[in-house]
């Protein structure tokens, strides 16, 4: 090997060590101690060859369906966008003329509605123009124009319904199908479902808003009664440490040496299996083990993925990431959401192309004063306007860079947000929650594209036929029906119900499937 060449190269979607056993311990012991000491220890108790190449395997790590999907899939991987705090569908994506023309008449909804607060007031019309886009003729506010281009490509189903108005109870429905905690998200079950592509990565990667997490926390990506190593893993794409805790602090490295901690660490790893080894029925310790491994791994793989600096400058451009200002005003705005949103896009796109399988984007924290989500009791145009803008620019810049990628015919795009709004006003200029009617959109991995379905009624307040609306339980198994997995059959017995994804419901949206 020469000087200047390294001794890892990529191969698939793994790194392989072509030099001494030696050289790669070294390698993680130099990484700065911390996880890289732990998992060194940890790995030298198994089989450092334990799985063959990607190239020879295309599941790097199997799941639970160990490559044997239960019919041929169209999709490979996910992306989900989630708005927090309810982003209004009347204001976005579904065109409402009927409030247009009585903007300002009392409401009447021709029976006895329950609001959330005190959102009853007159009818609001849409607070932006819409137009007309693509071949298709999609629906879009001025505040989504930015979707413009790939308006085809976007299939929207404008009668989803939920079970609650309460934020953190909607929350939990739409990302793991229960509106209690415990249950695993949809991003666990099928990590745990198809497992990796790439061992050096997460197979479940989320990226919270900059702000703060939204309603209910980590538990909107926790693996429930899954082992814990199916849990997302956390990234914050543009910070000093993108990934918590994956180095060492390096005011710690000096107070101790690299000998002395791999000694400690190799007996720890000795105590952990022994522990591990007489409680078999307990997966948490393995998990977790499991867990030092990959960040291990991940020391390596992980600061490349998430690097955005060598994406080339028309990419950038695509993005809206081609001139970071120094400071932003300290109002929400609308260049700082773009530039947040699409650096997030960016990173999902680099890290589904190195083998992630699920990746979830979230824009909005939980509640506070100013909104700082989609939350907009008090007014629709002030709040969602810059989150609007900025999302817009953010994903449409994802799906044509995958499109142009050959990315897009086997990764899922899916728009969700806990509920919609109401058509009538709250305050005069915001509106209230709407559980009863609300808009989701997918685009790429399988779906027809240019489509809207399921109408609601004319004023955006229930589906136009109540009888059949869509609930996240259909979309959960349209989801992993394109993934290759019949929702029925991917299930895990826990307290002595075999618990699956969609609970006891969910039919796959055979109409929007191409």
């Amino acid at each position: 090997m020469s000087a200047n060449q390294s001794p890892w190269h990529r191969s698939g979607s793994r790194l392989e060590d072509h030099s001494s056993a030696i050289s790669r311990r070294d390698l993680l012991r130099n990484t700065g101690g911390g996880l890289g000491a732990i998992a060194l220890a940890m790995m030298a108790t198994e089989n450092e060859t334990r799985s063959a190449s990607v190239e020879s395997n295309p599941i790097a790590t199997p799941g639970i369906l160990k490559g044997v999907l239960h019919h041929p899939p169209k999709a490979t991987r996910v992306i989900e966008l989630f708005m927090a705090g309810a982003a209004s569908h009347l204001d976005l994506f579904d065109y409402k003329p009927e409030l247009q023309r009585r903007n300002g008449q009392q409401s009447n909804f021709g029976e006895s509605v329950e609001a959330f607060q005190n959102g009853l007031g007159p009818w609001l019309a849409p607070v932006w123009k819409f137009g007309q886009y693509g071949q298709s003729g999609q629906y879009l506010s001025e505040a989504v124009a930015a979707f413009a281009p790939v308006a085809d490509e976007m299939t929207f189903i404008h009668n989803m319904v939920g079970k609650t108005g309460i934020h953190s109870q909607a929350t939990l429905l739409q990302t793991t199908g229960f509106s209690l905690p415990g249950f695993p998200s949809a991003g666990s079950w099928i990590s745990y479902g198809l497992g990796s592509m790439n061992d050096n990565l997460p197979t479940f990667v989320v990226m919270p808003d900059h702000r703060g997490l939204a309603s209910n926390g980590t538990k909107n990506w926790d693996s429930g009664f899954l082992p814990g190593q199916y849990s997302g893993t956390v990234a914050y794409p543009g910070q000093p440490n993108p990934i918590a805790n994956l180095q060492a602090d390096e005011r710690y490295r000096g107070h101790f040496s690299a000998d002395s901690e791999a000694e400690a660490m190799q007996l720890m790893a000795n105590l952990n299996r022994t522990h591990a080894a007489q409680r078999t029925e307990d997966s948490r310790l393995d998990a977790r083990i499991r867990g030092y491994e990959l960040a291990a791994r991940m020391q390596l793989a992980a600061p490349e993925a998430l690097d955005l600096s060598k994406e080339p400058q028309h990419v950038l451009k695509l993005y809206g990431l081609d001139h970071i200002p120094n400071t932003y005003p300290t109002e929400i705005n609308a260049l700082e959401e773009t530039q947040v949103f699409s650096r997030k896009c960016l990173t999902a796109r680099r890290l589904i192309e190195r083998g992630v399988r699920f990746v979830q984007i979230w824009s909005g924290n939980d509640n506070g004063f100013p909104r700082r989500n989609w939350d907009s009791h008090e007014d629709v145009k002030r709040d969602h306007g810059p989150l609007a803008r900025g999302m817009a620019h953010g994903a449409s810049a994802l799906i044509q860079d995958l499109k142009q990628r050959g990315l897009l015919d086997d990764t899922i795009v899916l728009w969700s947000t806990e509920f919609g709004r109401m058509p009538s006003s709250q305050g005069g200029l915001g509106r209230d929650h709407n559980p009863y009617c609300f808009t989701t959109w997918m685009a790429g991995g399988g779906i027809k594209g240019g489509l809207k379905y399921g109408p609601s009624d004319d004023f955006g307040y229930k589906p136009a036929d109540r009888d059949k609306p869509t609930m996240i339980y259909d979309v959960h198994a349209t989801l992993l029906h394109l993934l290759g997995i019949d929702h029925k059959k991917l299930t895990v017995r826990n307290n002595g119900i075999d618990r699956r994804l969609t609970d006891v419901h969910g039919h796959v949206i055979k109409e929007i499937l191409a």
